[in-house]
């Protein structure tokens, strides 16, 4: 499993703070488009995790951002990272999104927007999440925190370079 850095590459948008590197994860517990019961503790027994908030299944953004992670997602399993996907939707929502766009990993439904609220990953009004991308080590501490409200791309970017510079 590589060490992800602690300096690793932060960015923000003006849609406010999200947590910061060197922070502790935020414990969650989430069920998955399969109805599986998915916690932070389990992923992280297994590999570091690139852990991604994003605000609708079946928006052209997030379907984008969904797409490129599905893409990479063999590439980062390889290298010891699991991506997680989260969003309000529910799971009837999260299974066909998953299915429509072969998605090989984890949507957490998160209606009650519980892990967005302990993640700073809601929008103005915590009407949506924020799109937010945060890579957290083994050792529960965030090691890299992308915010890019508009650029999937730029999260798929800034995660493999990061995991690439180990």
């Amino acid at each position: 499993m590589p060490r992800l850095p602690l300096d690793a590459e932060r960015t923000r948008s003006h849609s406010g703070s999200v947590l910061s590197i060197g922070d502790t994860a935020p414990d969650f517990e989430g069920t998955d488009q399969n109805g599986n019961r998915v916690t932070l503790d389990e992923l992280l027994g297994k590999s570091a995790v690139v852990l991604y908030f994003y605000p609708k299944d079946f928006t052209p953004v997030c379907t984008a951002q969904a797409c490129l992670f599905r893409d990479t997602s063999a590439e980062l399993t390889g290298v010891g990272v699991q991506v997680v996907g989260v969003s309000g939707d529910d799971q009837g929502s999260h299974s066909r999104f998953a299915a429509a766009h072969r998605v090989p990993y984890p949507l957490l439904s998160d209606p009650e927007k519980k892990i967005q609220k302990a993640y700073e990953a809601r929008q103005l009004l915590g009407l949506l999440a924020k799109r937010v991308t945060y890579v957290i080590g083994r050792d529960k501490k965030i090691k890299g925190v992308f915010h890019h409200e508009l650029s999937a791309q730029k999260h798929i970017d800034a995660v493999r370079k990061m995991v690439a510079s180990v």
